[in-house]
C-alpha cells in the first residue's frame, strides 16, 4: 500500500493578502466555507486564523474564533482543527525609544494567545518556537511564555503543532521536550521561505528534517514559488504537506489562485504522482498522535 500523507490547508494567515487575491477568506462564513471545500479537495487539516470582517485585518477576537469552528463542525466533524496561537507574539521598536513598543506591536500575554484555544479545546494549536527577525517586525517567542503556552495547550487537550523556522528553533523544541513541556511523539512543522528564516530549498529542507527527534510526525511548506516544490519535496521525504492562501496566492505563473481547495487539489496531484495517497482525518488524527 502506499503511504498516506496528510495535507493542511493554511486558510487565510495575518499578512495584508486580501488586497492582492480576493480569494483570500476574510469573515468567519468565508473562512469557514474555505476550509469545508478545502476539505472536500483533500485536505485532513484546515490551520485557522481569524481576521476583522470590517478592515479584513489579523484578529484575536474568541467570537471571530468560535464562529469559523462551530460553521466548520456544523457541516464536517471529521477534519481535523489546527487554530493558531502565533498572533499576539510581534514587537516593533518605537524609533525614538527602543525599549517602548512602536507601530506594529501585537506583542502579548501568553493567557490571552492562548484563550482561544482553552475555551475551543480544538484538537491542534500551532506553537511557534522561534524568535526571529518577521519582516520589519521582531516575531517573540520567549522560552518562558513558550513553557507557559505549551503547558496550557497540554491542559486544554491541543497537541501543540511546534512551527521552526531555522535549525536552532528545533533545539530549543527538544528542550522544551526534554522538559516535559510537550509531550511525545512530537508534531512539528518545518516552515520554509519566511523571512528571514531558513530558505525554501530541498538541501534545507532535509537538514531541517534530520535534526528533529527521531519519532516526530512532521510536515513542511514553502512559501510563495516555492510552495509547490517543497511540498514535492516533503512528500519524497517522508514527510506531510502544507498548502493555501496563507502561503501562496497563485496556481501557477501569474495565475492567482481561485480558492483554498484549487491549492489543495494541486498538492494532492502531487502526492499521488510521488506514489503516495492522501490521508483521510481520521488517518490524519492517527499519524499525528492525536488522542
Amino acid at each position: 500500500m502506499s503511504r498516506k500523507t496528510v495535507i493542511t490547508c493554511a486558510l487565510t494567515g495575518s499578512f495584508d493578502t486580501p488586497s492582492k487575491n480576493p480569494a483570500v477568506p476574510v469573515t468567519p462564513e468565508q473562512i469557514a466555507n474555505s476550509a469545508l471545500d478545502a476539505a472536500k479537495a483533500g485536505a485532513a487539516v484546515v490551520h485557522i486564523h481569524v481576521r476583522d470582517p470590517k478592515t479584513t485585518k489579523p484578529s484575536m477576537e474568541l467570537a471571530l474564533y468560535q464562529e469559523v469552528v462551530d460553521r466548520i463542525r456544523d457541516k464536517n466533524g471529521d477534519v481535523v482543527l489546527n487554530l493558531t496561537t502565533g498572533a499576539g507574539g510581534r514587537f516593533a521598536p518605537d524609533p525614538a525609544e527602543p525599549r517602548k513598543a512602536g507601530e506594529g506591536t501585537t506583542l502579548t500575554t501568553p493567557a490571552i494567545r492562548m484563550r482561544h484555544i482553552e475555551a475551543i479545546r480544538p484538537p491542534i494549536c500551532t506553537l511557534d518556537v522561534a524568535t526571529m527577525n518577521f519582516g520589519e517586525t521582531i516575531f517573540a517567542n520567549t522560552p518562558s511564555h513558550l513553557r507557559e503556552m505549551a503547558d496550557r495547550a497540554k491542559a486544554a487537550g491541543a497537541k501543540p503543532e511546534i512551527e521552526v523556522f531555522d535549525l536552532g528553533h528545533i533545539e530549543l523544541a527538544k528542550r522544551l521536550i526534554a522538559d516535559g513541556h510537550l509531550a511525545e511523539p512530537p508534531l512539528f512543522q518545518i516552515c520554509l521561505g519566511i523571512s528571514y528564516g531558513a530558505p525554501a530549498t530541498p538541501e534545507t529542507l532535509i537538514q531541517m528534517r534530520d535534526r528533529l527527534p527521531k519519532n516526530a510526525a512532521w510536515s513542511a511548506f514553502g512559501i510563495g514559488r516555492t510552495e509547490f516544490p517543497m511540498a514535492a519535496v516533503a512528500v519524497a521525504a517522508g514527510g506531510n504537506v502544507r498548502v493555501g492562501l496563507e502561503d501562496n496566492l497563485y496556481l501557477g505563473r501569474g495565475q492567482l489562485a481561485p480558492s483554498n481547495a484549487a491549492l489543495v487539489e494541486r498538492a494532492a496531484t502531487i502526492v499521488e504522482l510521488l506514489d503516495a495517497s492522501v490521508a483521510s482525518p481520521a488517518e490524519a488524527r492517527e499519524i499525528f498522535g492525536l488522542g
